[in-house]
């Protein structure tokens, strides 16, 4: 069977990336960045198409599949900002509310191409959304077997504590997630992951791999995350360290913020904001600095070699540009789970 996949929200390619990797032909991504199309075509054999999912018109995507396709899967993660928990209280901002009508777009797009199999990759808050009901049932409506469940990304071999919701749909029959591959005994880790990776002053970029680059950090983070234990938080500090809002009675609620990430066990989940030690867990577990963004890449299961901008830019390039494309691509291992679920679901059918 040849099978075809169309990525919607691609980003950088993380889904792509795992999909192709379990062996599924990806023939495009859709995304409305600019600043993503070099990383997507770059690492993955598929085109990158710049456009608003709003604006694909009717025939657009079914005209993408080549005539000799057997299986077509359009997938995708729609932006998960505005259902995420830290962004709930800007549910009423303008630019969130049009953000959380792209999952609609996605299902009007699964009435005009009629896809084989469809797949959905989100944040669990979104399973509590009348937006997700509503694309359950654009696919009862158009006669999909779904299956979908808030997974524990470990289970599947990514080193961060993250859990994602995964949907899956076939118009061919009863598809599952394939059974979860590890357990709190062989959890993948950091050291796992990161733990060969040349060591990194504060500020410092790798030689041999501009990407493996760290953001400087003042002079009273260092004092500060030099006081840091891996696992502990601001408490282990010196009083004269703390900031004001530690003091008070609801600085109990920032227990990770500025903290050591922990050799032996999965990162805590790899944000758009991990190169910087104040805004969560991201401190590595021994050297004086936050992750770099390789490190980052690496624990979103990033091939070690994907590169996210153009090589002559060296470590020319915007460190939090690069970091927001990492922290909000879906992590190819995840990727890859899917593309397994699929290719078992036809074996069953053949």
């Amino acid at each position: 069977m040849k099978i075809n996949a169309v990525d919607l929200f691609c980003g950088v390619g993380g889904l792509t990336c795992g999909v192709q990797q379990a062996g599924i032909n990806v023939i495009a991504g859709y995304d409305i960045d600019p600043r993503s199309q070099f990383a997507y075509e770059f690492n993955n054999n598929a085109r990158f198409i710049l456009k608003d999912i709003k604006k694909i018109d009717s025939k657009e995507i079914t005209n993408l599949f080549p005539d000799d396709t057997d299986i077509k899967v359009l997938m995708g993660c729609a932006p998960c900002q505005p259902f995420s928990t830290y962004s709930h209280k800007y549910k009423n901002n303008e630019n969130t509310l049009q953000k959380m009508d792209l999952l609609d777009y996605f299902g009007k797009q699964i009435g005009y191409v009629q896809p084989d199999i469809v797949s959905m990759e989100n944040v669990p808050q979104m399973v509590n959304e009348k937006v997700f009901d509503k694309f359950i049932q654009i696919l009862n409506d158009n006669n999909y077997l779904i299956d979908y469940k808030v997974v524990f990304a470990p289970d599947y071999g990514v080193p961060q504590k993250r859990k994602r919701l995964l949907l899956l749909a076939s118009k061919l029959g009863e598809i599952k997630l394939i059974p979860a591959q590890f357990n709190k005994d062989n959890y993948p880790t950091l050291r796992d992951t990161i733990g060969n990776l040349p060591k990194l002053k504060a500020g410092d970029t790798d030689l041999s791999d501009p990407l493996h680059r760290s953001r400087n950090i003042s002079e009273l983070n260092m004092k500060r995350i030099k006081q840091s234990k891996p696992g502990g938080t601001w408490r282990d500090w010196d009083e004269e360290l703390l900031l004001e809002a530690y003091k008070k009675k609801s600085g109990a609620s920032f227990g990770s913020v500025y903290g050591r990430l922990e050799w032996d066990k999965p990162a805590n989940t790899i944000t758009t904001q991990f190169p910087g030690i104040g805004n969560g867990r991201f401190g590595h577990p021994d050297q004086d600095r936050a992750l770099s963004l390789r490190e980052g890449a690496m624990l979103q299961t990033f091939p070690r070699d994907y590169l996210f901008t153009q090589p002559e830019l060296g470590g020319n390039y915007p460190i939090a540009q690069v970091a927001l494309q990492i922290g909000n691509a879906v992590p190819p291992k995840l990727g890859e789970v899917i593309g397994n679920s699929i290719l078992k679901h036809l074996e069953k059918i053949k």
